[in-house]
């Protein structure tokens, strides 16, 4: 099993920034994809960004394109979603969430809730 944890969200001004960090430990060995997936109130949970773990490769959902970064630290086992130029309309619960099934990473297309096989509690990000 893997547990994931995030942390880093808040209430921020738009315009500002956040970074969010996920924490990953049990059987990290077998990491593909690690992406981070968001909720707002009343609308379905999205792919915001994806990062593969073994090489690095990224995909954003358009809406994030040159404001959110994903990176990663393997050597801590953690992955971050640095968010800047933040808007209102990015408030939601982000969730982290990790690959071990060895999907096409990153897709080409929006990452798929079901290829996800561990989900952290999530936390929320809310731009005023």
């Amino acid at each position: 099993h893997v547990q994931l944890v995030e942390s880093g969200g808040g209430l921020v001004q738009a315009g500002g920034s956040l970074n969010l960090s996920c924490a990953a430990t049990g059987k990290t060995n077998v990491l593909n994809c690690m992406g981070w997936f968001r909720q707002a109130p009343g609308k379905e949970r999205e792919g915001v960004a994806v990062i593969s773990v073994g090489g690095g490769s990224t995909y954003y959902a358009d809406s994030v394109k040159g404001r959110f970064t994903i990176s990663q630290d393997n050597a801590k086992n953690t992955v971050y979603l640095q968010m800047n130029s933040l808007e209102p309309q990015d408030t939601a619960m982000y969730y982290c969430a990790a690959d071990i099934q060895g999907w096409d990473c990153p897709p080409t297309r929006a990452p798929r809730l079901y290829e996800y096989t561990y989900w952290g509690q999530w936390t929320q990000v809310t731009v005023s």
